[in-house]
């Protein structure tokens, strides 16, 4: 038997017909307020998303605002998130209810050190110059 996500004690189907306003009493009061206060940018992205969701294209929603809280309705939509350099695909889950989209594209990446350069330690006077 596959185990049933739940929001704050409630499933999927329950919290998918809910609106923005009703949707932000349940989360934290930083994602609530950030919601309350919507910008012109969030705005837009949330209507690019209802298109989508009409039309039912499937296509990736591009977008720079990583700062948006990902809503219910959003559940299963492929987004692109600009993290700097390049558009991050995702699909939102369940699990990603209440976060923000920034949270899922890494603006850095991990850095990998080689081995030092001839003469950088005082152990490397002692290696053949090739």
């Amino acid at each position: 038997m596959a185990r049933q996500y739940k929001f704050r004690g409630k499933a999927i189907e329950e919290i998918t017909p809910l609106d923005i306003t009703k949707f932000s009493s349940m989360l934290t009061s930083r994602q609530r307020r950030s919601i309350k206060r919507l910008g012109y940018e969030y705005k837009e992205l949330i209507e690019k998303v209802n298109e989508s969701i009409k039309t039912k294209s499937g296509k990736v929603i591009k977008t720079h605002i990583r700062e948006a809280v990902i809503l219910p309705s959003w559940v299963g939509l492929k987004f692109g998130v600009y993290n700097g350099k390049e558009f991050k695909e995702m699909i939102i889950t369940e699990q990603m209810l209440g976060h923000r989209l920034g949270e899922f594209s890494f603006s850095t990446k991990r850095v990998i050190h080689s081995a030092p350069g001839i003469r950088a330690t005082r152990g490397s006077k002692f290696l053949e110059v090739k």
